[in-house]
């Protein structure tokens, strides 16, 4: 991405019942339900409360390209366990800019500065541009960590703090 580029996209915290976090929410639920083989539908799904993406129990990150919401991202909190790495998305306008390895990469720092030594995700075998790349970004398969129905791969990534 140029650096003209670069100063037009945002990555922020945000409360994850604001507008644009909703907008990016439904986008994304939008989407796997055309991606998924039979659709996605949340009951199946393990359970996620908007208060899980809050703090202290999470967080969540808009990213908006010219003012416009175009991603997002959330960490779910497990005390001693790795946090969990959710809700990815990137609109397919905005693919192809490296907005998603940005985004990944602040969610992995933010993770690593309240002191998490790794982060895990779980994603869908149907999300191949997804697989490619955490596998990209350094993640390896790990063993199953969750009941997520729809997950067919599980992976975790070493962080460490900036301040280390």
């Amino acid at each position: 991405m140029s650096d003209a580029a670069a100063e037009l996209v945002e990555i922020r915290v945000t409360d994850p019942g604001e507008p644009d976090a909703q907008y990016c929410l439904g986008e994304y639920a939008a989407e796997i339900g055309r991606r998924f083989e039979g659709g996605f539908d949340h009951a199946l799904s393990t359970p996620i409360e908007l208060d899980d993406f809050r703090p202290p129990a999470g967080l969540f990150l808009v990213v908006t390209r010219e003012g416009r919401p175009v991603g997002c991202g959330a960490l779910r909190f497990h005390g001693d366990d790795p946090p969990e790495i959710k809700r990815v998305w990137v609109a397919a306008s905005a693919r192809g800019l490296g907005l998603g390895r940005r985004l990944l990469a602040e969610l992995e720092r933010r993770a690593a500065d309240a002191g998490a030594r790794a982060v895990r995700l779980d994603t869908n075998r149907a999300l191949v541009e997804a697989i490619a790349l955490y596998r990209s970004a350094g993640y390896r398969e790990i063993e199953r960590f969750n009941d997520e129905r729809y997950a067919h791969h599980w992976f975790e990534k070493a962080v460490q703090s900036s301040n280390e």
